[in-house]
């Protein structure tokens, strides 16, 4: 594997054989065998069509998360332990050879693109962290509706594909084009509700890391996770991340559909930050992830032996820039400690620390601080807002020596 930049590289590509071996014809609602998950009250699954061990939150569409046991153990997330988040059904058998990505709208020529087609231009790929909008929902006070993830809507994966700016080249975006909006497989189930489509502002979808991938981590994207082809935007929440994408289109207006103008919107303020019960004033589409570090190797009210040192570890990511610094408190913030970054594997990558804190016997209160490269540091403060989006503040894991 070569790189290619700072943050990219280029890796062969898959086969068409590979490919169309990885496309399972099992349905994406399957019967639930239930387990259960790191913290024993939530359920788990092992059912779902290339998927191991995950914690379920919903069946049909599929939702479901990964248990942060996973994250303790791998850099990069494994395929079969990935998330999956899915607004409406999609097909569960999608033949790759006759699959076409079109290109329309604000452009010269439209095109209909092959696999093939795709292939034939430069390959890349980019390690970044595709994280849910409302990754920690469920972690909200007061509770807030919707999914109630923990920190597990999220993984770190090796995405190889196309640059997206080199398929809107081909097509010739013309003068005055503002945006650009992708469409995949997935319907919705009446005809009356808006198809699923996100934009990009056109300066955004023209940058060298966005990308129309097929791969991610050295194999064929999995069904769930959006094969054949899905929209990879780093730093950017995974809304924007269309799966199974078949439609670009380039706009010469700005995007007021209902996905871009009335979902996926938070406080237009820095922190998605307002006051429970309180008007949401301004909003603005989510777009860009804060810095977060998460402790991966305790649970929340865990009981731990004595000892002279206890070892913290966990993930940490910088949003759109890399992580600088991830900081350790066992005092509940009164005084911080400097933790041990792992390999860096990207701006847009998951970056493991690791470190100790001297506890004696009693109750604590862990907290795991990220810093990325522009300066930017999670708050101690949690914010809130209506819809559990943007989760940015330092979680809290509580734990008991002795």
């Amino acid at each position: 594997m070569v790189r290619d930049g700072a943050q990219r590289y280029i890796i062969p590509m898959l086969t068409r054989r590979a490919l169309i071996a990885s496309a399972l014809a099992a349905p994406a609602a399957a019967q639930v065998d239930l387990g259960f998950a790191d913290n024993g009250l939530r359920p788990t699954t092992r059912t779902f069509p290339q998927k191991g061990e995950m914690i379920l939150q919903r069946s049909s569409p599929p939702l479901l998360e990964t248990p942060l046991s996973v994250f303790d153990a791998h850099d990069f997330t494994p395929n079969d332990r990935f998330f999956v988040r899915w607004h409406y059904p999609f097909p569960t058998s999608i033949d790759p050879a006759r699959h076409r990505l079109r290109v329309t709208g604000h452009v010269t020529k439209p095109l209909s693109l092959s696999l093939g087609d795709l292939a034939r231009l430069p390959r890349v790929a980019v390690a970044a962290v595709n994280q849910c909008a409302g990754n920690g929902r469920g972690l909200f006070t007061p509770r807030v509706a919707g999914a109630q993830w923990a920190n597990g809507a999220m993984g770190n994966a090796l995405w190889e594909g196309v640059r997206l700016r080199q398929v809107l080249a081909l097509a010739g975006v013309k003068a005055g084009a503002v945006a650009v909006r992708f469409g995949g497989l997935d319907a919705p189930l009446v005809e009356t509700a808006p198809d699923f489509e996100k934009s990009l502002p056109i300066d955004h979808a023209l940058t060298d890391d966005v990308l129309i991938a097929w791969a991610m981590n050295g194999e064929a994207l999995p069904l769930l996770n959006g094969f054949p082809l899905r929209l990879v935007v780093p730093g950017w929440y995974s809304t924007y991340w269309v799966k199974m994408l078949d439609a670009i289109e380039v706009l010469a207006t700005p995007d007021e559909g209902y996905w871009m103008a009335k979902a996926y919107l938070q406080p237009a303020n820095p922190l998605a930050d307002v006051a429970p019960g309180a008007p949401p004033g301004a909003r603005v589409p989510v777009s860009v992830m804060r810095p977060r570090a998460i402790v991966t190797s305790i649970a929340d009210g865990a009981k731990l032996p004595p000892r002279a040192f206890t070892p913290v570890q966990g993930v940490a990511f910088g949003g759109d820039h890399g992580v600088k610094t991830v900081e350790l408190s066992g005092d509940g913030g009164r005084s911080w400690v400097p933790a041990q970054l792992g390999p860096d594997h990207g701006r847009y990558a998951f970056r493991r620390f690791r470190g100790a804190l001297a506890l004696p016997p009693g109750k604590h209160v862990v907290l795991a601080r990220a810093t990325n490269a522009a300066g930017v540091s999670q708050p101690l403060s949690q914010n809130w807002n209506p819809s559990g989006y943007n989760r940015a503040g330092v979680d809290p894991v509580r734990l008991e020596i002795g």
